[in-house]
């Protein structure tokens, strides 16, 4: 991770998970928003001010009691006055954006941050769908509401108490019987919270199932075609597309529905303000009024109206954020610290006894006990499903284990992530590649790797050759414009040329032919002079070059050399049969 003062980007590292850090990290922008927001709100006042002394000059013009250019002065004034109070306004929103695109960018930095440190069962537990919702619907809704609440406490808070001070200073007995009205707006918004929360929280819900829904239905549309059940799964797309549109409008009508009423109830004293204060005109009321009076208490407490239905609307925004706050949370914790990975010298492996099952599964293997040294090379074998992808997992730290694995005699789950990831390398089943070009998806932006050289030792390099722009092509969403082949053997050279002192590759070679996987074992020979590499395959070409074999079947594991296991375990036996036979034909 890089640092920040290198990067240039603020950070709410401290408590990423407390909306008040925040504030305290973009002080900047808030105080740029607090000095030009008093500004503008202030000067709001001079609105109504103006626009009833207008009227009154007006009144007096056709009395004759003043003249046009009397009147072109006033004008004049008033447009500069509020052209100075809009520039405020102009700088004050500049810098809530501002404010608010950088807590966007850090909310997200975090978050991005600890999904990368999620095990990929922790991601996979969460779902594509609804963490595609929470990174970035659920950031920018509550980023929204952040923003919201900081403009309104301006443009609503501030602005309100100008302008009740303003109508108090007219006529506070009128004032005070026309601010009753605005507070039963908020009642009803605070009312509404938890209808507008509930409605909120399905909708996000339902959008992230529908993500999940789009996903699969994509990712899997050939298969659905093929197998002929693409109608039972587009039906299927639809009833969640429905819900979501369903719950999308209910949400949205509880936050866009209400704001008319709370104005409605909010102008009710304006018949208050029509009666009493023309009897304040007529000088038969509580205070003596001309025209000019008259106009700016109706205008002022028009502004303060409107003013006060956006406040009861904010209520609903910040309800709705707050939803979002909620969900994303548990994601914006400290991400732990990165620092330069050296990769550690060799290692000894020994398991005694050592068993796997997922948390909450029952044990998927169990009794296996071996001990390997820097050099050799280990083939793990056997039926379907019998717990060899579990097996290497193991090593990742993503699937717990029974009795002992030991790594230069220190049991493996004593070791922090970046002392593991230090020792060990993998390849799973899944390439992995990332979007962008081979070049990158083999050095992983290291400059120092020979690229070339690493696709030579996998035979790729006279493919990649013959590319576009050779190993500058891009490989596509999650190499797409590979074959199955080369997206193995593009993920095989990133875990070479970054080799660890123990190496799991699960599967490297199910889309090669023969002559390409025993080109690229002898390379891993070569290689592994001072390194143990674990090799999970069912392709059994080879494996009487290994150094010794696991073979595993319904829980139970058995362990020796190649010759070994041909009689001790027929099973195993009978597949290298198939597989000699096999390419003996070929």
């Amino acid at each position: 991770m890089c640092d920040r003062k290198e990067s240039g980007i603020r950070t709410a590292w401290k408590k990423p998970d407390q909306i008040g850090s925040y504030f305290v990290t973009e002080w900047k922008p808030l105080l740029a928003v607090t000095v030009s927001g008093l500004i503008y709100n202030i000067g709001l006042l001079a609105g109504p001010w103006f626009e009833g002394r207008l009227t009154q000059c007006l009144l007096d013009v056709f009395t004759g009691k003043k003249i046009f250019i009397d009147m072109l002065l006033l004008v004049c004034a008033y447009v500069a006055v509020i052209g100075f109070v809009q520039g405020a306004r102009y700088i004050k929103r500049f810098y809530v954006r501002r404010f608010a695109n950088d807590i966007n960018r850090s909310m997200k930095q975090v978050l991005y941050g600890n999904l990368v440190h999620k095990s990929v069962g922790e991601l996979e537990k969460e779902g594509a769908g609804s963490l595609l919702t929470k990174a970035v619907s659920d950031v920018d809704a509550c980023v929204e509401g952040i923003r919201k609440f900081t403009t309104e406490i301006f443009d609503t808070g501030i602005a309100l108490l100008a302008y009740a001070a303003m109508l108090l200073w007219y006529d506070w007995r009128l004032a005070l019987l026309c601010l009753l009205f605005p507070p039963f707006s908020y009642l009803m918004a605070e009312k509404m919270k938890t209808v507008v929360e509930r409605s909120n929280a399905a909708y996000k819900e339902s959008a992230g199932r529908l993500n999940t829904a789009t996903l699969d239905r994509a990712g899997n549309a050939v298969t659905y075609r093929i197998y002929g059940c693409e109608k039972q799964r587009s039906g299927m797309y639809e009833k969640q597309l429905d819900d979501y549109e369903k719950t999308a409008v209910r949400a949205g009508m509880q936050v866009v529905a209400m704001p008319p009423l709370y104005q409605v109830i909010s102008m009710g004293s304006t018949v208050l303000i029509l009666y009493f204060g023309s009897k304040n005109v007529l000088n038969s009321g509580w205070t003596v009024w001309n025209i000019a009076a008259f106009t700016t208490f109706l205008s002022c407490y028009g502004k303060l109206a409107v003013k006060s239905s956006k406040a009861a609307k904010l209520f609903n925004s910040v309800q709705k954020a707050n939803v979002s706050w909620k969900r994303i949370r548990p994601l914006l914790t400290e991400p732990p610290e990165e620092t330069e990975e050296k990769t550690a010298g060799a290692v000894s492996l020994k398991l005694d006894q050592a068993g796997g099952a997922y948390p909450g599964g029952k044990q998927i293997f169990d009794g296996l006990t071996i001990s390997v040294k820097p050099g050799q090379i280990i083939g793990i074998t056997g039926p379907v499903a019998c717990g060899k992808s579990t097996l290497g997992k193991i090593f990742l730290g993503e699937v717990p284990y029974t009795g002992h694995v030991l790594l230069n005699g220190k049991e493996l789950s004593e070791y922090s992530d970046k002392e593991r990831r230090s020792m060990v390398g993998w390849q799973g089943h899944d390439p992995e590649l990332l979007a962008d070009s081979v070049r990158n998806n083999v050095a992983l932006g290291e400059e120092q790797i020979d690229v070339g050289r690493e696709l030579s030792r996998v035979c790729l390099d006279r493919e990649v050759s013959e590319m576009e722009n050779g190993i500058d092509t891009l490989v596509g969403s999650r190499g797409v414009r590979l074959s199955g082949g080369q997206q193995a053997r593009t993920a095989l050279a990133r875990t070479l040329s970054h080799a660890k002192p123990l190496i799991v590759l699960d599967d490297p070679f199910a889309a090669l032919d023969r002559n390409t996987e025993e080109e690229i074992f002898r390379e891993l020979k070569a290689m592994s002079k001072d390194r143990i590499i674990l090799l999970i395959s069912h392709r059994l070409y080879l494996f009487d070059q290994t150094d010794q074999v696991i073979w595993m079947e319904n829980g139970q594991t058995q362990t020796g050399t190649h010759e070994k296991m041909l009689q001790i375990v027929p099973e195993y036996a009978n597949l290298c049969k198939v597989w000699k036979e096999g390419a003996d034909h070929a």
